[in-house]
């Protein structure tokens, strides 16, 4: 089944070349434009997107707001925000109110569409300015709940540049269920459930 999509964007111009760039994948559906933080409380909920594109930015309020009520109501629904935005404060604001990817209007439209489906299969899709900001703000604060082990640390700081368990199982030569056990470790170790959260955490 296609991955569905919601959009919320302010900019006729912006919403209509989303609607056109999913158009051209088939295993993408557009079932919501949003303009507004009003309209896309009210109708987004009912549609339950698997994937929402969320600018910062909105006429009548904040994107990141909007990202953490919509999390509340659609715990299951991705976030991505989509925005002109690349400030570090605006950036941890967003992941912090659960969206699992920041992409920058200047992406690609192949890379927008790449990023869905990878948000979609539990990755974290960034454009790379906005990644260097994480790892950058990463190394400066490795502050951890509990102490991690130097493979825990080596595949967080793999996870916080977006990569995939299959990926990190590639990058580090080592099997996807081993990955996915320092993983449960790493969580249990950090107090988080989610991946977002633990690049969060780990972060902070």
């Amino acid at each position: 089944m296609p991955v569905t999509i919601a959009i919320v964007e302010d900019n006729a111009g912006i919403c209509e070349e989303l609607q056109q760039i999913l158009s051209e994948d088939p295993d993408c559906s557009c079932v919501c434009v949003c303009r507004n933080l009003h309209t896309a409380l009210r109708e987004i909920p009912a549609r339950n997107p698997d994937v929402i594109i969320m600018d910062i930015r909105l006429p009548d309020g904040s994107g990141i707001d909007a990202t953490a009520r919509l999390k509340r109501l659609l715990p299951r629904s991705e976030i991505m925000i989509y925005t002109v935005y690349e400030e570090s404060d605006e950036i941890f604001r967003a992941l912090e109110a659960g969206a699992g990817g920041y992409l920058l209007k200047e992406t690609a439209p192949e890379e927008l569409l790449r990023s869905i489906h990878e948000i979609r299969q539990g990755g974290v899709p960034m454009t790379g300015e906005v990644a260097r900001k994480v790892i950058q703000a990463f190394r400066r604060q490795p502050a951890k709940s509990e102490p991690l082990t130097s493979r825990e640390d080596e595949i967080l700081h793999l996870l916080a540049q977006g990569f995939l368990t299959k990926e990190i199982s590639a990058q580090l030569s080592i099997s996807m269920d081993t990955v996915k056990s320092h993983l449960k470790h790493i969580y249990g170790k950090l107090h988080v459930r989610t991946r977002t959260e633990a690049v969060i955490k780990y972060l902070q």
